[in-house]
Protein backbone atom coordinates (compact mmCIF):
# COMPACT_ATOMS: atom_id res chain seq x y z
CA UNK A 1 0.00 0.00 0.00
CA UNK A 2 1.40 3.33 -0.78
CA UNK A 3 0.50 6.38 1.68
CA UNK A 4 0.91 10.02 0.90
CA UNK A 5 1.27 11.68 4.64
CA UNK A 6 -0.50 15.08 4.11
CA UNK A 7 -2.28 17.37 6.68
CA UNK A 8 -5.90 16.74 4.98
CA UNK A 9 -7.11 14.48 7.53
CA UNK A 10 -8.29 16.05 10.83
CA UNK A 11 -7.55 14.64 13.74
CA UNK A 12 -5.58 11.67 11.76
CA UNK A 13 -9.06 10.65 10.96
CA UNK A 14 -10.29 10.01 7.30
CA UNK A 15 -12.74 12.42 5.18
CA UNK A 16 -15.58 11.74 3.58
CA UNK A 17 -14.41 12.98 -0.23
CA UNK A 18 -17.14 13.38 -3.26
CA UNK A 19 -15.06 13.66 -6.41
CA UNK A 20 -17.27 14.28 -9.63
CA UNK A 21 -15.75 13.34 -12.74
CA UNK A 22 -13.54 11.07 -11.01
CA UNK A 23 -12.88 8.56 -13.72
CA UNK A 24 -10.10 9.92 -15.66
CA UNK A 25 -8.01 12.92 -16.02
CA UNK A 26 -7.86 15.65 -13.14
CA UNK A 27 -10.81 13.79 -11.30
CA UNK A 28 -8.60 10.96 -11.12
CA UNK A 29 -5.44 12.25 -10.13
CA UNK A 30 -7.61 14.66 -7.32
CA UNK A 31 -9.06 10.95 -6.10
CA UNK A 32 -6.06 9.53 -5.92
CA UNK A 33 -4.40 11.96 -3.97
CA UNK A 34 -7.21 12.09 -1.00
CA UNK A 35 -7.22 7.77 -1.38
CA UNK A 36 -3.66 7.90 -0.75
CA UNK A 37 -3.79 10.81 2.27
CA UNK A 38 -6.52 7.51 3.73
CA UNK A 39 -9.71 9.58 3.27
CA UNK A 40 -12.79 7.61 2.31
CA UNK A 41 -13.66 8.66 -1.33
CA UNK A 42 -16.70 8.42 -3.77
CA UNK A 43 -16.08 9.02 -7.79
CA UNK A 44 -19.17 10.17 -9.35
CA UNK A 45 -19.46 10.36 -13.06
CA UNK A 46 -21.79 9.24 -16.34
CA UNK A 47 -19.81 6.26 -17.58
CA UNK A 48 -20.21 3.38 -15.06
CA UNK A 49 -17.70 0.99 -16.54
CA UNK A 50 -14.66 3.81 -16.60
CA UNK A 51 -15.86 4.68 -13.00
CA UNK A 52 -15.91 0.95 -11.58
CA UNK A 53 -12.15 0.73 -13.75
CA UNK A 54 -10.73 3.64 -11.90
CA UNK A 55 -12.45 2.92 -8.45
CA UNK A 56 -11.39 -0.53 -8.58
CA UNK A 57 -7.38 0.19 -9.08
CA UNK A 58 -7.28 2.86 -6.65
CA UNK A 59 -8.47 0.76 -4.09
CA UNK A 60 -5.82 -1.96 -4.82
CA UNK A 61 -3.13 0.86 -4.98
CA UNK A 62 -3.78 2.88 -1.70
CA UNK A 63 -5.54 -0.03 -0.06
CA UNK A 64 -8.86 2.10 0.35
CA UNK A 65 -12.28 1.62 -1.02
CA UNK A 66 -12.92 4.23 -3.44
CA UNK A 67 -16.41 3.98 -4.16
CA UNK A 68 -17.81 4.20 -7.84
CA UNK A 69 -21.59 5.94 -8.58
CA UNK A 70 -22.71 6.43 -11.66
CA UNK A 71 -25.10 9.67 -11.74
CA UNK A 72 -25.68 12.15 -14.63
CA UNK A 73 -25.10 15.39 -12.45
CA UNK A 74 -26.92 17.58 -14.83
CA UNK A 75 -30.15 14.97 -14.98
CA UNK A 76 -32.01 16.35 -11.57
CA UNK A 77 -33.61 13.33 -11.06
CA UNK A 78 -30.66 11.06 -11.92
CA UNK A 79 -29.13 13.73 -8.81
CA UNK A 80 -32.11 13.04 -6.70
CA UNK A 81 -31.71 9.07 -6.86
CA UNK A 82 -28.29 9.35 -6.16
CA UNK A 83 -28.68 10.80 -3.26
CA UNK A 84 -29.50 7.55 -1.15
CA UNK A 85 -26.01 6.01 -2.34
CA UNK A 86 -24.15 9.43 -1.20
CA UNK A 87 -22.21 9.74 2.04
CA UNK A 88 -24.74 10.62 5.02
CA UNK A 89 -21.34 13.47 5.95
CA UNK A 90 -19.13 15.06 3.41
CA UNK A 91 -16.26 16.35 4.58
CA UNK A 92 -14.70 17.64 0.84
CA UNK A 93 -16.54 18.06 -2.04
CA UNK A 94 -15.06 18.41 -5.77
CA UNK A 95 -16.75 19.59 -8.13
CA UNK A 96 -14.70 18.62 -11.29
CA UNK A 97 -17.24 17.33 -13.50
CA UNK A 98 -17.29 19.33 -17.08
CA UNK A 99 -16.51 19.06 -20.39
CA UNK A 100 -16.94 21.25 -23.85
CA UNK A 101 -20.08 21.04 -26.23
CA UNK A 102 -18.95 19.73 -29.64
CA UNK A 103 -20.37 22.56 -32.23
CA UNK A 104 -22.60 21.18 -34.83
CA UNK A 105 -24.09 23.56 -37.57
CA UNK A 106 -24.91 26.85 -37.30
CA UNK A 107 -27.69 29.23 -36.94
CA UNK A 108 -29.49 30.05 -33.75
CA UNK A 109 -30.94 26.32 -33.11
CA UNK A 110 -26.71 25.16 -33.26
CA UNK A 111 -25.67 28.16 -31.36
CA UNK A 112 -28.16 27.37 -28.41
CA UNK A 113 -27.18 23.47 -27.97
CA UNK A 114 -23.94 24.93 -27.76
CA UNK A 115 -24.54 27.19 -25.27
CA UNK A 116 -27.00 25.31 -23.29
CA UNK A 117 -25.02 22.03 -23.72
CA UNK A 118 -22.17 24.27 -21.74
CA UNK A 119 -24.26 25.49 -19.44
CA UNK A 120 -25.50 21.99 -18.24
CA UNK A 121 -22.41 19.92 -18.40
CA UNK A 122 -20.07 22.84 -16.52
CA UNK A 123 -22.84 25.09 -14.54
CA UNK A 124 -25.63 22.56 -13.35
CA UNK A 125 -23.15 19.51 -12.91
CA UNK A 126 -22.24 21.44 -9.68
CA UNK A 127 -24.81 23.26 -8.52
CA UNK A 128 -27.61 21.15 -8.44
CA UNK A 129 -25.05 18.12 -6.45
CA UNK A 130 -23.89 20.97 -3.92
CA UNK A 131 -27.23 22.22 -3.57
CA UNK A 132 -28.36 18.65 -2.84
CA UNK A 133 -25.73 17.64 -0.42
CA UNK A 134 -24.95 21.14 1.50
CA UNK A 135 -26.67 20.05 4.69
CA UNK A 136 -24.35 17.21 4.69
CA UNK A 137 -21.56 19.44 4.56
CA UNK A 138 -19.20 18.85 7.70
CA UNK A 139 -19.63 22.08 9.89
CA UNK A 140 -16.35 23.80 10.51
CA UNK A 141 -14.28 21.62 8.52
CA UNK A 142 -16.18 20.99 5.62
CA UNK A 143 -14.95 22.06 1.63
CA UNK A 144 -16.21 22.63 -1.21
CA UNK A 145 -13.81 23.00 -4.40
CA UNK A 146 -14.40 23.90 -7.81
CA UNK A 147 -13.01 23.07 -10.72
CA UNK A 148 -13.36 25.89 -13.61
CA UNK A 149 -10.59 26.60 -16.16
CA UNK A 150 -8.33 29.53 -17.42
CA UNK A 151 -11.20 30.36 -20.21
CA UNK A 152 -13.17 31.55 -17.62
CA UNK A 153 -10.94 34.45 -17.04
CA UNK A 154 -9.46 34.76 -20.50
CA UNK A 155 -12.83 34.52 -22.43
CA UNK A 156 -13.37 31.47 -24.34
CA UNK A 157 -17.09 31.20 -25.84
CA UNK A 158 -19.85 29.59 -23.82
CA UNK A 159 -17.41 27.13 -22.96
CA UNK A 160 -15.46 30.14 -20.73
CA UNK A 161 -18.94 31.49 -19.98
CA UNK A 162 -20.53 28.49 -18.23
CA UNK A 163 -17.41 28.40 -16.26
CA UNK A 164 -17.55 31.91 -15.54
CA UNK A 165 -20.76 31.27 -14.01
CA UNK A 166 -18.95 29.38 -11.18
CA UNK A 167 -17.30 31.90 -10.16
CA UNK A 168 -20.02 34.47 -9.80
CA UNK A 169 -22.22 31.07 -8.08
CA UNK A 170 -18.88 30.82 -5.55
CA UNK A 171 -19.27 33.48 -4.48
CA UNK A 172 -22.75 33.11 -3.36
CA UNK A 173 -22.22 30.18 -1.90
CA UNK A 174 -19.30 30.66 -0.08
CA UNK A 175 -20.90 33.38 1.90
CA UNK A 176 -24.18 31.30 2.65
CA UNK A 177 -21.72 28.73 4.41
CA UNK A 178 -19.01 30.87 5.57
CA UNK A 179 -21.01 30.86 8.96
CA UNK A 180 -20.89 27.81 9.05
CA UNK A 181 -17.29 26.83 9.35
CA UNK A 182 -17.44 25.71 5.51
CA UNK A 183 -14.89 27.01 2.55
CA UNK A 184 -16.19 27.35 -0.66
CA UNK A 185 -13.28 27.49 -3.12
CA UNK A 186 -12.37 27.80 -7.26
CA UNK A 187 -8.66 25.78 -8.68
CA UNK A 188 -8.60 27.45 -12.15
CA UNK A 189 -6.29 24.86 -14.52
CA UNK A 190 -4.53 26.34 -17.62
CA UNK A 191 -3.80 23.70 -20.20
CA UNK A 192 -3.52 20.29 -18.52
CA UNK A 193 -1.97 17.53 -20.82
CA UNK A 194 -3.22 13.75 -19.86
CA UNK A 195 -7.04 14.40 -19.71
CA UNK A 196 -9.98 13.75 -22.43
CA UNK A 197 -10.47 17.39 -22.68
CA UNK A 198 -8.22 18.30 -25.94
CA UNK A 199 -8.58 15.32 -27.72
CA UNK A 200 -6.08 15.02 -30.63
CA UNK A 201 -5.96 19.13 -30.97
CA UNK A 202 -3.29 18.78 -28.21
CA UNK A 203 -0.55 17.38 -30.74
CA UNK A 204 3.37 17.98 -30.12
CA UNK A 205 3.15 21.12 -32.01
CA UNK A 206 0.11 22.54 -29.80
CA UNK A 207 1.94 21.42 -26.87
CA UNK A 208 5.05 23.03 -27.56
CA UNK A 209 2.99 26.22 -28.78
CA UNK A 210 1.42 26.22 -25.11
CA UNK A 211 4.23 25.67 -22.87
CA UNK A 212 5.81 28.47 -24.84
CA UNK A 213 2.94 30.40 -23.51
CA UNK A 214 3.45 29.62 -19.49
CA UNK A 215 6.38 31.27 -17.68
CA UNK A 216 7.45 27.41 -16.19
CA UNK A 217 8.17 26.12 -19.62
CA UNK A 218 5.59 23.60 -20.01
CA UNK A 219 1.55 22.60 -20.13
CA UNK A 220 0.19 21.43 -16.64
CA UNK A 221 -0.40 17.50 -15.26
CA UNK A 222 -3.72 16.14 -13.97
CA UNK A 223 -1.37 16.06 -10.90
CA UNK A 224 -0.80 19.96 -10.54
CA UNK A 225 -4.53 20.25 -10.26
CA UNK A 226 -4.71 17.39 -7.75
CA UNK A 227 -2.24 19.17 -5.88
CA UNK A 228 -4.13 22.35 -5.75
CA UNK A 229 -7.58 20.91 -4.45
CA UNK A 230 -5.57 19.19 -2.07
CA UNK A 231 -4.67 21.95 -0.31
CA UNK A 232 -7.49 24.32 -0.31
CA UNK A 233 -9.21 20.99 1.19
CA UNK A 234 -6.17 21.09 4.11
CA UNK A 235 -6.99 22.42 7.64
CA UNK A 236 -4.15 25.17 6.26
CA UNK A 237 -6.61 26.55 3.70
CA UNK A 238 -8.88 27.18 6.94
CA UNK A 239 -8.85 30.86 6.16
CA UNK A 240 -9.14 31.10 2.78
CA UNK A 241 -12.88 31.19 1.35
CA UNK A 242 -14.63 32.61 -2.09
CA UNK A 243 -11.02 32.62 -4.26
CA UNK A 244 -9.97 31.77 -7.31
CA UNK A 245 -6.51 29.41 -7.10
CA UNK A 246 -5.03 29.74 -11.00
CA UNK A 247 -2.88 26.85 -11.41
CA UNK A 248 -1.61 27.64 -15.03
CA UNK A 249 1.90 27.80 -14.53
CA UNK A 250 1.93 31.64 -15.49
CA UNK A 251 -0.07 31.34 -18.54
CA UNK A 252 -2.31 34.30 -16.98
CA UNK A 253 -0.89 36.44 -14.73
CA UNK A 254 -3.31 36.48 -11.47
CA UNK A 255 -5.96 39.44 -10.75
Amino acid sequence: MVRNETDGMAGGAPRTVVVTGGGTGIGRAVAARFAGAGDDVVIVGRRREVLRSTADALSAEYGRTVTPLACDLADPDDVEAALGRLPDRIDVLVNNAGSREVPAGAGPHAVLARWRGDFERNVLTAVLLTESVRDRLTPERGRVITVTSLAALRGGGSYGASKAALHAWNHSLAAQLGPQGVTCNIVAPGTVAGTEFFGARLNEAELTRRAGRTLVGRVGRPTDVAAAVVFLASPDAGFIAGEILQCNGGELLGR
